[in-house]
């Protein structure tokens, strides 16, 4: 060996950057050889480029048209003349609203919940039980229904989760999935409830047309869907910011490897009875609006078939991504209102859906980014003291190798 030659110099700060970022755009997380994957990153990096607000310019036109699209009611998307596009718009609001809140648990928790449907039949209960004539409790008007649904759906979370949140895995998901169930029998077996007889005549928001029409009728899906869509805007708002809190960041630790983070002092319990908690909120929430617009809750709506369909929406969308969950909720209610001929398939639709996207897209169609890692990089990119491609040497001098290694 000469004297010139020596050991192989360590990458530097900007070399190891550019490392990590070709590694990124080649085989990062999540990335797929499908034909569309490329699509799919390309708008993400463009999305990313664009400032805050420019993507806040954005967002505010794609709300205004979210809005609108019941009036438009574009020839290609409608699902007229089998089903009124105005009610199909609030029903795809509905699965929404409900995969945004089981996004919570699954998404940012990873906690598998099959009975999640429960909390949803608990909400619609809760506003028919306290609205409905044929109910023999205390009644109030239907918006205060709204907060005690959420309150009472959010209490059986609690209840749920404080037993069998010691689960894991497999055992967690049969456990959830029999709370479902008992919640269906017990709406069958206790007289209160009513069984498959039900309440009629739900309660619904005040107001009224000038012939005297109430504005929130069960046939006028419009101030239903800008109802139910401005609850999705405000509860995004919110989960957004939980999101970014302590709380969020702890469950997605937990997610990501729960004995890692229960040693790094992470409260692994109870963040996640906070996560089912929240997720029941949201549940409890679209019940009493789904009860509100059908005017008519029985026991035959809260089946196992209905809480795998809210799952797959979130698998569908993307797990740990709100919009991601909103778009396959979306989806999920629109497919079988919109090819009515083939509605009776729809499981048959789904499966297939699912197993296609496990392969070409197995994080769902917008997966979750990873933030902490981005920020991370930051941090050691300000740490060590460079900025973008230069670098600045704790000596004071560059020798040829680092040059050699930073370029």
């Amino acid at each position: 060996m000469s004297m010139t030659d020596g050991p192989t110099p360590l990458p530097t700060a900007a070399a190891a950057q550019a490392a990590v970022d070709r590694e990124a755009t080649t085989a990062g997380p999540g990335s797929s050889t499908a034909p569309g994957a490329g699509r799919f990153k390309s708008f993400g990096s463009k999305w990313n480029a664009l400032s805050r607000q420019q993507q806040w310019a954005f967002l505010a036109i794609v709300v205004v048209l979210a809005y609108l699209l019941p009036i438009l009611n574009p020839p290609i998307i409608t699902t007229e003349p089998g089903n009124n596009f105005a009610l199909a718009c609030f029903d795809m609001a509905r699965f929404a609203l409900i995969a945004v809140g089981l996004n919570i648990v699954v998404g940012y928790a990873g906690l598998l919940d099959l009975g999640y449907v429960a909390f949803f039949a608990v909400g619609s209960y809760t506003a028919a039980m306290l609205t409905s004539p044929d109910s023999p409790f205390l009644h109030i008007p239907y918006l205060w229904t709204v907060p005690v649904a959420m309150a009472v759906a959010m209490f059986f979370g609690v209840v749920l989760g404080v037993p069998t949140l010691r689960l894991r895995g497999d055992y967690l998901a049969i456990v959830t999935l029999g709370f479902g169930e008992i919640v269906r029998i017990l709406a069958t077996i206790i007289p209160a409830m009513k069984g498959q007889v039900g309440f009629q005549n739900v309660g619904h928001p005040p107001g009224s047309e000038a012939g005297g029409t109430p504005i929130f009728s069960n046939s006028n899906g419009v101030p239903w869907y800008w109802l139910t869509l401005t609850i999705i805007i405000i509860v995004l708002l919110l989960v957004g910011n939980l999101e970014r809190s302590r709380v969020g960041r702890a469950w997605i630790a937990i997610r990501e490897d729960e004995d890692a983070a229960e040693i790094m002092g992470v409260p692994t319990f109870k963040y996640k009875v906070w996560a089912f908690a929240i997720g029941a909120s949201v549940g409890g929430l679209s019940g009493a609006l789904f009860a509100g617009q059908v005017g008519f809750v029985n026991n035959q709506r809260f089946d196992v078939q209905t809480s795998i369909l809210f799952l797959a929406a979130v698998v569908l969308g993307g797990a740990g991504n709100k919009v991601g969950a909103i778009i396959g909720g979306a989806l999920v209610s629109y497919i079988p209102l919109r090819f009515t001929a083939i509605a009776d398939y729809k499981y048959l639709i789904f499966g297939v859906a699912l197993v296609l996207i496990m392969i070409f897209r197995s994080q769902g169609l917008l997966p979750a980014r990873q933030r902490l890692l981005a920020y991370g990089r930051q941090a050691y990119s300000r740490i060590s003291g460079r900025t973008g491609g230069g670098a600045t040497p704790r000596t004071g001098q560059v020798t040829g190798q680092e040059k050699e290694a930073g370029a």
